[in-house]
């Protein structure tokens, strides 16, 4: 394969019936349209240019007729001729389907009934037939005449038959499972948790019964622990960034969509608000393991299922009552809801109350998880020995409902029931019937108040049995070395199996963004492609699926107030490539600004991407593949990361620049994209772009799974047919030339981007775009001083360095900007205030303070001194003189009289003036006086 520089021939060509005539046109105007357009489009391989410049020795590239190669669409264009004719003559979905018309059964003909409203693209799509030469060049070209029914069999999937587990709530009327409830929040804000995670239980420290550390705990579903705080963004664990949403169901209200035989938030808030209820009061039993798919059991690979916190209702009864409070709230509220009419998809009975703390959860032995167990049930033991008879739920804080609601706050108090439209959504809470009593009170306040210190030294044994359903199936341990690099396919709802000497699991991997901006406007969500539109691959009408199997709906976008209760995530389609693992170093991890730096440098070409076909994996999970082209840009990028961060694994071994290198990447240093799946590859690697759409869904019926594969499969025709050769995804606003890389915290929040041919790289995160922090030397040509470098971090810091001086002002701080204001601020009122008292004693008659000022900013003060001193060596000398020549004391008496008298009448106070001028000129008429009787007898 080659790479080659290629020209933009201009949006629109002419087209005729006669495909010969078609194509010396099209080859006339690439020879015209070189000279004409400067700005042309460059998409080339990773690290071929070199290699073909070598080859040529910098000679132009081109074929006998003097046309440019154009990599994938030339050689489609040698080997068939016909190729860019017959995309432009039928380039509708309907041609993929017609060589598809042999197959025979309902699918086919609900696959034609789905595509009826496709074939109503057709006049829009004509818009789209004359476009640039770029979007054939790029990959995939081998497939291009496959349909996505045909590709998924040549892929080894099935997409017709619909066999995938179905669901069926046995109610004829409910034709939608939902997860909403009614129910008790342990919600605890701890600091290594989310920020906003509610602070709803004071009575139980959750944080201490779960093993955020991993020291017993190996990986866990992408969740991780329910309980305990949530987490953060920046997490070495890469798990979902959302707040603690640990509680236990009272209720499964279940659907709130009243057509589909739910009941609305409307109708449960009207019952519960008729309900009488008493403060419940909540015994801890015990941490036990058990449930979940219970993956590897049977295998012989590392046993995985959930953990979960057993809780009990303790019954309570008032005034020698025969029922009990518990159980007589219970009889009222299935009463209130049957009166405003609640659907039948509600649950019959009261669940059985347990605290879901993770799901999916992998021990690194058998040991790790007894050890884990004793630790957690220790801490329920000590639980139990300060609540004997249970205690109430509840907090002394202030919290909105639903989450970020401003304005909204309320006090929390205590015995509180909540309605959750999703387990990580309160919208309500529901307030109990009476206060506590001081002896309810005193056990609520126990532990938040500091009292617990005691329980915890005298504790040291474990009084009830902890066993569960499956802690008990006999000595084990995770054997690292039958880690293989087929492991990074890997099913998010499950814990990983990790490689020799990584001690941590993580999620952060490196990919391609897909999201785009929904209509419903969810928070944070941002457009990183304009492409493809998946939100028509989402059945949120739930026509063909009936609910899924864990708390995530649609991850392509869910919908806001979504009748099955699923978290209501942004849209998180992207396509993962190479899964990092954690960015805890000291656990065998790679840190971000080490990884960063690694990728900055690696040369990839423009990233190419080609939807194959929609299928159900064998885990439930609805995937889009999209084509395993090992020789494309995405397939090079592929190798390249394996070469440089890719783990030690079958004498092989990575290597970089930087000397920096992890131990829980899932992907192996040998690896490449060639051992991909796909039928061009091995099916033996870690290779195989998908994007997954939904977690587990459950279908109503085979034929409803069938009819929906169908009609996603015809939108994944339409695109094949547009994009033949595969497309570079980006908008106007985010990586504008198409085909970027994108490093993913976690598969909610994407971090940074890189840019193709190494043209840069940002920081995006939280729906916003930041300054580089590191980033290589300009590669244009013109340095920092060509525009195609300014966003280079070295160049922005070239070019926008800030002024001494602000460097100054910032480090000072916030504390040190504000007491230098304070000090320049007291300097100029104390000037003022001396000058005002100045101005006010000095100042003549009439005189403004502006001419005082200006007179007095302007007199000479230095000859008046000098004045003085003359005057004063002048008055020493006579008096000198008189006394060598007076021989007469009466006369000097005289004179000593008059100089007192004149000094005195100087030392005055200007406050009697006057008494001080009378004084002056008698003093003045004694000098004088005296002045004449010394020079009469001195003549």
């Amino acid at each position: 394969m080659v790479a080659t520089q290629r020209r933009r021939c201009g949006r629109k060509q002419q087209t005729t019936p006669q495909p010969m005539i078609s194509s010396l046109l099209s080859a006339a105007l690439i020879v015209i349209g070189l000279p004409m357009f400067q700005t042309g489009v460059e998409a080339r391989l990773a690290d071929r240019s070199r290699v073909i410049h070598a080859r040529t020795n910098g000679a132009s590239r081109r074929d006998k007729n003097n046309l440019p190669i154009e990599g994938a669409a030339y050689r489609m264009g040698v080997s068939n001729p016909d190729y860019l004719n017959e995309m432009k003559q039928e380039p509708t979905p309907t041609r993929a389907l017609k060589k598809n018309s042999v197959t025979t059964g309902s699918s086919t003909l609900q696959k034609r009934k789905d595509l009826d409203i496709i074939e109503q693209m057709n006049e829009s799509f004509e818009d789209h037939i004359h476009r640039n030469l770029g979007q054939l060049t790029g990959c995939c070209s081998n497939n291009y005449a496959y349909s996505a029914d045909e590709m998924c069999a040549v892929y080894g999937q099935d997409c017709e038959s619909g066999e995938t587990p179905s669901h069926d709530s046995g109610d004829e009327s409910c034709t939608q499972d939902g997860l909403s409830f009614i129910g008790i929040s342990f919600s605890v804000n701890v600091a290594h948790g989310n920020a906003y995670s509610y602070q709803l239980c004071d009575q139980f420290a959750m944080e201490n019964i779960i093993d955020r550390n991993y020291d017993y705990v190996m990986s866990m579903d992408e969740d991780g622990w329910l309980v305990g705080g949530g987490y953060k963004s920046f997490d070495y664990s890469g798990k979902m960034p959302y707040i603690d949403s640990s509680h236990t169901e009272l209720l499964r209200v279940g659907s709130i969509d009243v057509e589909k035989g739910g009941t609305s938030i409307e109708q449960v808030y009207s019952a519960m608000e008729s309900v009488y209820f008493a403060p419940i009061s909540i015994f801890p039993e015990k941490v036990k393991g058990g449930g979940g798919g219970h993956s590897g059991d049977d295998d012989g690979s590392t046993p995985s299922g959930d953990v979960t916190l057993g809780v009990s209702v303790v019954e309570t009864y008032t005034d020698n009552a025969n029922y009990g409070d518990y159980e007589t709230f219970l009889d009222n509220l299935f009463n209130a809801m049957s009166a405003v009419s609640a659907g039948s998809c509600m649950d019959d009975e009261d669940t059985d109350p347990h605290v879901s703390m993770s799901r999916g959860v992998k021990f690194k032995s058998s040991e790790h998880q007894e050890g884990y167990f004793y630790s957690s049930n220790l801490e329920v033991a000590v639980w139990q020995a300060m609540y004997p008879n249970g205690v109430i739920i509840g907090s002394s804080g202030y919290a909105s409902f639903p989450a970020g609601s401003r304005g909204n706050k309320q006090y929390v108090g205590y015995g509180n029931l909540y309605f959750f439209f999703d387990r990580a959504n309160i919208t309500k809470a529901f307030r109990a019937g009476r206060d506590l009593s001081d002896d309810e009170a005193t056990y609520s306040t126990l532990y938040s108040k500091g009292y617990s210190g005691d329980y915890y030294e005298s504790t040291t044994e474990i009084n009830f049995d902890y066993s569960g359903s499956h802690d008990d199936g006999g000595e084990w341990e995770h054997n690292p070395y039958k880690w293989n690099a087929k492991m990074a396919m890997h099913d998010m709802t499950d814990g990983w199996d990790l490689p020799p000497n990584c001690g941590q699991e993580g999620e952060t991997f490196l990919g391609i963004p897909l999201s785009r901006k929904s209509d419903s406007s969810l928070m944070d969500t941002s457009t990183f492609q304009e492409q493809f539109d998946f939100s028509v691959l989402m059945d949120t009408n739930y026509t063909y699926i009936t609910s899924f199997g864990t708390n995530h709906g649609w991850l392509i976008g869910e919908v806001i107030g979504n009748g099955v209760g699923s978290i209501v995530d942004k849209d998180t389609a992207h396509i993962p490539l190479f899964y990092t693992g954690t960015t805890n170093p000291d656990a065998g991890g790679i840190g971000l600004s080490d990884l960063i730096k690694i990728v900055k440098k690696i040369q990839f070409g423009t990233l190419y991407i080609k939807p194959a076909f929609v299928f159900i994996d064998d885990d439930g999970h609805i995937k889009m593949q999209f084509e395993a082209d090992a020789n494309s840009a995405l397939g090079y990028l592929y190798d390249s990361l394996c070469k440089e961060i890719g783990i030690s694994w079958n004498y092989d071994t990575p290597y970089n620049s930087n000397g920096v290198y992890t131990n829980c990447a899932m992907h192996a240093a040998g690896d490449r994209a060639k051992y991909g799946c796909g039928n061009e590859n091995s099916n033996q690697g870690g290779y195989c772009p998908q994007m997954t759409i939904a977690y587990s869904a459950r279908f109503n019926s085979e034929d409803d799974a069938a009819a929906y594969l169908a009609k996603c499969n015809g939108y994944i025709d339409y695109w094949r047919s547009l994009y033949p050769s595969g497309v570079a995804v980006g908008t106007s606003k985010f990586c504008s030339g198409g085909g970027c890389l994108a490093l993913f915290l976690n598969r909610y929040d994407l971090f940074y981007v890189f840019k193709p041919d190494l043209g840069g790289s940002w920081v995006e995160y939280g729906g916003a775009s930041m300054a580089p922090t590191i980033s290589p030397a300009p590669t244009a040509p013109g340095g920092c001083d060509s525009a195609k470098n300014y966003h280079l971090d070295r160049c922005m810091r070239k070019n926008m360095r800030p002024r001494a001086s602000a460097v100054v002002w910032d480090s000072l701080g916030t504390i040190g900007q504000f007491s230098l204001f304070m000090l320049v601020f007291m300097s100029a009122t104390l000037s003022v205030s001396i000058f005002l008292a100045r101005a006010r004693k000095r100042r003549k008659p009439g005189e403004s303070y502006l001419d005082f000022f200006i007179r007095d900013a302007t007199k000479k003060r230095g000859g008046k001194k000098k004045k003085k001193k003359v005057k004063k060596k002048s008055k020493l000398t006579r008096d000198l003189e008189k006394a060598m020549l007076e021989g007469d004391e009466k006369p000097t008496r005289s004179r000593s009289k008059s100089v007192s008298k004149s000094k005195s009448g100087r030392s005055k106070s200007r406050d009697r003036t006057s008494r001080s001028k009378s004084r002056s000129r008698k003093s003045g008429k004694s000098k004088s006086r005296s002045k004449s009787k010394t020079r009469q007898q001195l003549v």
